[in-house]
């Protein structure tokens, strides 16, 4: 008892100090330019004790800001610049095919088992990655944690260097690094802001690409129909050079797909920081079927009807020495004269903002590993202004390798970046659903209800089921066409495109080793399916859920297409 009142006395002592030192701060905007040094320098402190999990975190980010988070965070590298790669390698009608799978009926199931558990557990520091320990094991957390964390960190330096290709269509003069420098501190800039200037400057980033991606769609209905200068074009290049390659070259967009998409789980890293996360994540995860249905496949179709799969401008064709966007010539090749430049300004645009949404994320994950005792505990560090700031430090030492864009084949190195990041998308996909049947399975024998939950995923355990399989076949096709290319064993092309599993499994190894605990998962009985859960009232959620009904059946039809769609 006497313990538990020296504890208390001490987290008062710690609460008034941090109440002194916010009265100080306050005070000292009233002092000027070196009042307003003195305040910035006492936010990188560390933030007083949380009273709960996660509270060290603001609550930044509003409604509207993670709903166009959710709609096109990670939209950029993928899309925009290697699905010309995957259009070569599968032909226009392969790239729909394989985008469609990943995004319906991979990616929407997992959103919708992601929001229920981030509803559920808005708190966990990590969103999703805490779930891995929490519901199946500690080793697996620690393997999918640090490859999804290092997986971010490559994808802040393949941003990079992919910006430093494009500016390849304006010029070859300059030295690539001088670029990677110049978006490199933009990255840093708005990390350094915190949550909130992270959420404003994605909502810049993501209007512009949301706008190019629907103006897209327009432009490329209007020249398909012969409103350009070449006349009526229609599905000419899916009879000449084909709709399809081959059943490999379908196979080898799913990664590639996967890496396209992902970022759209960030709504449960975003949870701790949200307002109203049952509202808000609910309604984020909805758009998650306009983000595939029209700003990718959509925007996708458009491209196999306007560039042939054989271009030799394509990326990934090494028939010339710059190669562009699939989306700048669809422009180009159509006789479109500004319009290419335009497209490029957006993508510099949009691999900028995933790459300030890599290094938020890294930053995280990694804070959210050390909470959970995954990696060294100094890393959990969060100061006043709710950053991860250790933990950002160590992303910001490994953006500097992007700064290899200078080496001559620019190419080969996004190439392996690529295969880093790809495969840890879909591993992660895959498991947060065996997650989202593990949380079923634990309220189940604790005799716990899913009508006390806020939120139930519309998709339920037939989703979660659907989408594992798809994602254990779709690494079981990259593992096939990974190390048999063209028939035979190819030990550097498999490397190439499936570098992320062996790193993983490296990681899972290494951590049964090191701490000895043998067992594949934990019995659904150790799961403590209570702690860290929010628990709401019945009766103020039955009454949340009637006036949200009300509002519904009192709404004209239009506006109840909205709610059903968007809210």
């Amino acid at each position: 008892m006497s313990l538990d009142k020296e504890k208390g006395v001490v987290e008062n002592q710690e609460r008034a100090d941090y109440d002194l030192n916010s009265t100080t701060s306050g005070q000292i905007h009233h002092k000027g330019i070196r009042g307003y040094w003195d305040s910035f320098v006492d936010g990188f402190r560390r933030a007083p004790p949380a009273a709960v999990t996660g509270g060290s975190y603001k609550k930044a980010i509003s409604k509207n800001e993670l709903r166009l988070m959710s709609l096109t965070t990670g939209l950029g590298t993928g899309l925009l610049v290697a699905s010309g790669d995957k259009l070569r390698m599968a032909g226009p009608a392969g790239v729909l095919i394989a985008y469609a799978i990943t995004g319906l009926i991979m990616l929407a199931p997992t959103i919708c088992s992601v929001s229920e558990l981030s509803i559920a557990y808005p708190g966990l520091p990590g969103g999703f990655q805490s779930y891995y320990s929490k519901f199946i094991d500690d080793s697996l957390g620690f393997s999918l944690g640090w490859s999804y964390a290092i997986q971010w960190c490559c994808i802040i330096s393949l941003e990079l260097v992919t910006a430093a290709m494009t500016i390849k269509f304006w010029t070859l003069s300059v030295n690539p690094d001088v670029w990677v420098t110049i978006f490199l501190v933009v990255v840093l800039l708005i990390n350094l802001g915190g949550a909130k200037v992270y959420a404003v400057a994605e909502g810049f980033f993501n209007s512009c690409k949301v706008l190019m991606l629907c103006g897209f769609v327009i432009f490329g209905l209007i020249i398909d129909v012969g409103g350009g200068p070449q006349g009526f074009i229609g599905g000419r290049y899916y009879h000449n050079p084909g709709a399809f390659t081959n059943f490999k070259g379908l196979a080898s967009v799913f990664v590639t797909g996967a890496f396209s998409l992902g970022g759209s789980e960030f709504i449960s890293l975003s949870a701790a920081e949200t307002k109203n996360p049952r509202t808000s994540i609910r309604a984020a995860s909805k758009l998650v079927y306009f983000k595939v249905i029209i700003l990718f496949l959509g925007s996708l179709t458009f491209v196999g009807l306007l560039v042939p799969y054989d271009s030799p401008q394509l990326f990934g064709s090494g028939d010339i020495a710059t190669h562009s966007s699939p989306y700048v010539l669809a422009a180009e090749l159509n006789g479109i004269k500004v319009l290419p430049h335009i497209i490029n300004v957006v993508i510099l645009l949009s691999v900028t903002s995933v790459g300030v949404a890599a290094m938020y994320s890294s930053q995280r994950l990694i804070q959210s590993l050390a909470h959970q005792n995954l990696a060294p505990k100094w890393l959990d560090y969060i100061d006043k202004q709710g950053r991860p700031l250790r933990a950002w430090l160590l992303t910001v030492l490994t953006s500097f390798f992007s700064f290899i864009a200078a080496y001559d084949d620019q190419e080969d190195v996004f190439v392996w970046l690529l295969s880093i990041s790809g495969i840890s998308f879909v591993a992660c996909w895959l498991f947060i659903c065996v997650a989202h049947l593990r949380f079923r399975a634990a309220l189940k024998y604790n005799g716990i209800s899913t009508d006390s939950l806020a939120y139930i995923a519309p998709t339920g355990i037939i989703g979660s089921w659907c989408s594992i399989i798809i994602n254990s076949l779709v690494l079981i096709a990259q593992f096939w066409t990974s190390l048999f290319p063209e028939g035979k064993p190819d030990a550097n092309n498999f490397f190439r495109n499936y570098l992320g599993a062996p790193v993983m499994l490296l990681c899972y190894v290494c951590h049964k080793l090191y701490t000895r605990n043998w067992r594949l998962w934990k019995p659904v009985e150790e799961i403590d399916v209570n702690k860290d859960r929010v628990i709401y009232d019945p009766e103020v959620l039955e009454l949340q859920n009637l006036e949200e009904q009300e509002r519904y059946n009192k709404a004209p039809i239009w506006k109840k297409i909205l709610i059903v769609c968007f809210d």
